[in-house]
């Protein structure tokens, strides 16, 4: 079974400062069909404004990641944390227990634009903690690389979840096949150009909940990347 969320169709607020688009209701915006899918409670895609972002909030029980496709992001913690996320780096926050922590776009003249992907941890109460690395896309085009895992396989972010988050980078007319196990829940999310999937064509912004299907057929017509999430039952 297929589920389709078109980019068009998320909930969309524009602040000013902030242009935000939500795949599942978040904050102010409520779809009761799309609170939420397997572990992901949220995906939300975001476009900051030169020194604008978001002061120092507190989050409980919650798994969340961060990947910037362009411009930079400025992270600071209750945990003493202070880094730079830039194209090509995904982090990482367990906020378990209770962390605070601050995101800001540094730059005083190009925006940021990122996606935030928050996951149901598979308990409450845990340490928080923090992590940041490089991710290696331009030389593993093509193919799935993962970035997040429950165990921090292949150089990838450990999560507190049993999922496993990959990501992808396509040359146009490119070509991959993934098979899927019957029991698991699986989300792609395209971040960026156009693909063909299963047959139906697929744009930045689009998402496609998956279970109980036997294979994922992709082709992009463009230049393209995904999120692809791999979560057990």
């Amino acid at each position: 079974m297929l589920k389709i969320r078109k980019s068009t169709d998320r909930g969309h607020l524009n602040h000013g400062w902030l242009d935000t688009f939500h795949t599942f209701s978040f904050a102010d915006y409520f779809d009761p069909a799309w609170t939420s899918f397997g572990h992901l409670r949220v995906m939300n895609e975001d476009v900051l404004d030169p020194g604008r972002g978001f002061g120092m909030h507190g989050h409980k029980d919650m798994e969340i990641l961060t990947y910037v496709l362009s411009g930079a992001l400025e992270h600071q913690d209750s945990l003493g944390n202070g880094e730079i996320l830039r194209p090509g780096e995904f982090q990482r926050m367990t906020a378990g227990s209770g962390i605070r922590h601050s995101e800001f776009n540094p730059s005083t003249t190009e925006p940021v634009h990122l996606y935030q992907i928050w996951l149901l941890p598979k308990e409450k109460g845990l340490a928080p903690s923090y992590e940041q690395k490089p991710i290696d896309l331009e030389g593993r085009k093509n193919q799935l690389v993962l970035v997040a895992s429950p165990d921090g396989g292949e150089g990838s972010l450990t999560i507190q979840q049993n999922a496993h988050v990959f990501l992808s980078k396509f040359d146009a007319e490119r070509s991959l096949t993934i098979p899927l196990e019957p029991l698991h829940h699986y989300w792609l999310q395209v971040i960026e150009g156009e693909l063909k999937i299963n047959n139906q064509q697929f744009l930045a912004g689009d998402g496609i909940a998956m279970v109980n299907e036997e294979v994922l057929e992709l082709k992009s017509r463009l230049p393209s990347q995904i999120l692809f999430f791999n979560m057990d039952a």
